[in-house]
């Protein structure tokens, strides 16, 4: 009887163990675009059947929701840097969670300046100037740490010599950024998605990617 409780225990113990085993193929060399060696996401798609007042209008709202959703920060970091008829810059700071349980919160202030181009039906996106503010008070801004993207996790500073694992500590920033990016950009391609009546297999109606 003891030996099939220890025999059981063993299972549980390797299972759990394969469960927690991480894929992070998605992160590894060419997850962290650089130009010119600055961090820099971005994403370009086209919104066929919509005027240019339409993509540059939803877009402008979109980039304003993520200013005014931004989370307080000294300085008043996030705000809008420019406006015009076929653009938008504007800076914003969020919460990237990295662990949120009972006693247990893992966050760190992320912040960035994101861009928005529209010509006619054309809409491009860029995000650059990525920053983190880890272990610092959330009230006062003070004490922590700060780190660049380029210095903390780009291919260089993030991945081993191999580049075939991710450095445990810039590895969760590098994920919880990469994942972020691909939110930020999925969201707003959403904004022209054609709602369709009956379930079907999701696939982009309202817009074409480059």
């Amino acid at each position: 009887m003891k030996k099939l409780i220890l025999c059981m225990m063993l299972c549980v113990a390797i299972g759990a163990t394969a469960k927690e085993k991480r894929d992070d193929s998605k992160y590894l060399a060419g997850a962290v675009p650089e130009v010119n060696g600055i961090v820099t996401f971005q994403k370009n798609f086209s919104v066929p059947g919509k005027s240019a007042g339409e993509v540059a209008e939803a877009m402008k709202t979109y980039v304003m929701q993520l200013v005014n959703n931004s989370i307080p920060a000294p300085g008043n970091f996030a705000r809008v840097m420019e406006e015009g008829e076929d653009g938008i810059v504007a800076r914003v700071c969020e919460w990237l969670v990295f662990t949120k349980k009972f006693m247990n919160l893992d966050r760190t202030r992320f912040r960035y300046q994101i861009e928005v181009k529209t010509k006619g039906p054309r809409v491009e996106m860029t995000v650059h100037q990525l920053t983190y503010y880890y272990g610092e008070n959330s009230e006062t801004g003070e004490g922590g740490q700060v780190f660049k993207a380029e210095e903390w996790i780009s291919d260089k500073e993030a991945l081993n010599k191999a580049k075939t694992k991710l450095y445990p500590k810039s590895g969760k920033f590098r994920r919880k950024t990469v994942d972020r990016m691909e939110q930020l950009f999925d969201d707003a391609m959403d904004l022209f998605e054609v709602q369709e009546t009956v379930p079907v297999k999701p696939v982009r109606k309202g817009v074409v990617e480059d």
